[in-house]
């Protein structure tokens, strides 16, 4: 059973995210914040896989919780939820630590899909929402760290690589290519190595940023 946090200060937007997750027999909602600071006293203590996080919220933002919880080394797999008008704010989520993003008016299938994703350690940062907000990276340049001139990748890397940027975890991507999950953990070290970068979010932003993806 994944155990799912929510945090937005819309209650109708909670509300309908909830009833969403209570139609899978895998996901329980086990807390909700209706702003920043709740979410900063309520995640910890609860400890949840997966936490569903708005970005615009007073008292706190979502970039806020996800800076304040990364440093305190209590962030969970977080995905941002969104809307068309936020993509600067969703890029900086994600180089804050986020594992990708939503739709508010996302799908049953859509939001269990990346609930399980996220919490078997994949990402969902491809582009299906939005081009805006892939043309939003020519404005994030260098404001993480990666290298300018990463080395080249092999093509089972660049493969991997393609596969993490649909979302898929370590364990799909081994049972889609038919190998060890171990040898694709090899791989995705030597891709955040080539690219000079900390995380899977990060070596799947700078693929988008130099057209590997």
């Amino acid at each position: 059973m994944i155990s799912v946090c929510l945090v937005d200060d819309q209650t109708l937007v909670r509300q309908g995210i909830r009833s969403l997750l209570e139609l899978s027999d895998c996901i329980r909602v086990v807390a909700e914040a209706a702003d920043g600071a709740q979410a900063i006293e309520v995640i910890p203590r609860v400890k949840p896989d997966v936490v569903l996080l708005d970005m615009r919220m007073p008292k706190l933002s979502g970039l806020d919780v996800l800076k304040q919880l990364h440093a305190l080394g209590s962030l969970p797999p977080t995905i941002i939820l969104t809307t068309f008008d936020d993509e600067q704010l969703v890029l900086a989520g994600l180089k804050a630590g986020a594992r990708g993003f939503l739709l508010k008016d996302v799908s049953l299938e859509q939001l269990v899909d990346a609930v399980k994703a996220v919490a078997a350690g994949g990402s969902l940062v491809k582009p299906v929402v939005t081009e805006r907000l892939l043309a939003g990276l020519e404005h994030m340049h260098n404001q993480f760290a990666s290298l300018e001139q990463p080395d080249a990748l092999t093509e089972r890397e660049t493969e991997i690589l393609r596969l993490m940027a649909g979302g898929y975890s370590n364990k799909e991507i081994a049972n889609s290519l038919n190998v060890a999950e171990g040898t694709v953990k090899n791989h995705v070290s030597n891709i955040l190595s080539k690219l000079g970068v900390r995380d899977r979010t990060r070596a799947v932003l700078k693929a988008f940023e130099i057209g590997i993806v």
